[in-house]
């Protein structure tokens, strides 16, 4: 699978979260505690952009229904969420941040 560069570095601020397109997919890029992670935007619950909500502790919360997620694997870690969301790869080239789709 291959990488696509989707954002800089700076154009995330450490703890947050942001809209990405890439190989057709919605994907939330986070920046936490300096480390970048890439999920999908849509959360199991009832569908609510991850990319809006919160990043604190190593989580991202639903903007929708406050579902949390682990921002390194996905795993569901508080409800309403229905299960875990996908992960992607993620790596730094330069101030390029890429994700494998």
């Amino acid at each position: 699978m291959p990488f696509v560069k989707v954002a800089n570095t700076s154009d995330l601020e450490n703890n947050s979260a942001r809209l990405v397109e890439a190989g057709g997919k919605s994907i939330a890029l986070i920046c936490a505690d300096g480390e970048y992670f890439a999920l999908d935007n849509t959360c199991t619950h009832v569908g609510g952009p991850l990319c809006e909500g919160p990043v604190t502790g190593g989580t991202i919360t639903c903007p929708w229904h406050a579902a949390q997620f682990d921002v390194k694997s996905g795993m569901a870690m508080a409800g309403p969420a229905r299960g875990n969301v996908a992960c992607y790869a993620v790596r730094v080239e330069g101030d390029g941040i890429e994700i494998e789709v």
